[in-house]
């Protein structure tokens, strides 16, 4: 295995091109303009996904987290990520991007976040003001998916605003929000080896940033260590198996590869001479995991 030092340095390298100031300067100069910021996040991941960044670029601003992929995660953890954005004072909604769960509540949630800064400026004439809103998260956490299902899939804008916001295209949501087009993308900090693997089991980092089979170990450890019972019955393996393998007298690193190695049997990736595929064991285990066919399982929890 590698070290987490050359783990991380190898993704600081990977992810943080030269356009990034740019990309950061140019949401700064965006967001004089919005009224509202909406942080997308991984509701899988909330923490991991969530660019350090952001929480000082949007300081002053009202915002609202959307935890997507809910569908993903573990119902009563998705519940507890809610109240714990609550209690910070930041409003948050759980939705799906890709069916369309929660998108109305979150729409909802936006007009109450605004309602009092929209009626302060009817009592003072200015009756009709749309809502202006941002999108901001790091890649593939699902930006896209959420823009064409809030907007109800029409990219048409709502047209150039005078002054400032000329050049500007605007996606009208409702009568009462617009959302700016172009999704504000800040690149993930890899502060520690466990953000670095949280991202990549949950395929928010391209598996050729890391290596796959040892993506697909740390997977398989986390899965022995938190959700054993859903491991054991999507790849049918005893929890006694695990057990006696687990108590077997070498390093713990070789009786997880073996584990490993065991759910590549079960699912027939055996090459010339009996051996394992280890690179198709670890492409069904990390592939299953991302599509929630191993179960609904939250990487992170609030506490």
């Amino acid at each position: 295995m590698n070290n987490s030092e050359e783990m991380i340095s190898k993704m600081n390298i990977n992810w943080y091109p030269g356009h990034m100031a740019k990309t950061r300067r140019q949401i700064q100069e965006d967001l004089k303009i919005i009224d509202i910021v909406i942080e997308l996040l991984d509701s899988r991941i909330p923490i991991s996904s969530q660019n350090p960044d952001i929480a000082s670029i949007t300081k002053g601003k009202k915002k609202i987290i959307v935890l997507n992929k809910c569908d993903l995660a573990d119902e009563k953890q998705n519940q507890l990520w809610l109240q714990y954005f609550e209690k910070k004072g930041i409003p948050a909604v759980a939705i799906e991007a890709n069916s369309g769960k929660g998108i109305d509540q979150c729409i909802r949630k936006i007009e109450n976040i605004m309602n009092t800064d929209l009626q302060e400026q009817a009592d003072k004439g200015r009756i009709g003001r749309k809502i202006r809103a941002m999108i901001l998260g790091i890649p593939n956490v699902g930006k896209s998916s959420f823009i064409n299902r809030i907007s109800k899939r029409t990219t048409a804008g709502v047209g150039n605003k005078p002054g400032v916001t000329k050049q500007k295209q605007w996606i009208r949501i409702n009568d009462k929000i617009e959302l700016l087009d172009t999704p504000g993308v800040l690149w993930p900090k890899f502060e520690s080896e466990e953000v670095a693997l949280n991202l990549a089991f949950t395929g928010t980092i391209k598996e050729n940033i890391l290596e796959r089979v040892e993506i697909a170990y740390y997977l398989t450890k986390f899965l022995i260590e938190n959700d054993r019972t859903k491991l054991c019955e999507r790849y049918k393996i005893s929890e006694q198996f695990i057990e006696e393998t687990l108590a077997q007298e070498q390093p713990e690193n070789e009786n997880i590869y073996e584990i490993m190695l065991a759910i590549g049997r079960k699912r027939g990736c055996i090459i010339s001479g009996g051996n394992i595929d280890e690179e198709k064991t670890a492409r069904i285990l990390l592939d299953e995991f991302k599509n929630g066919m191993i179960g609904k399982i939250t990487i992170e929890n609030p506490s």
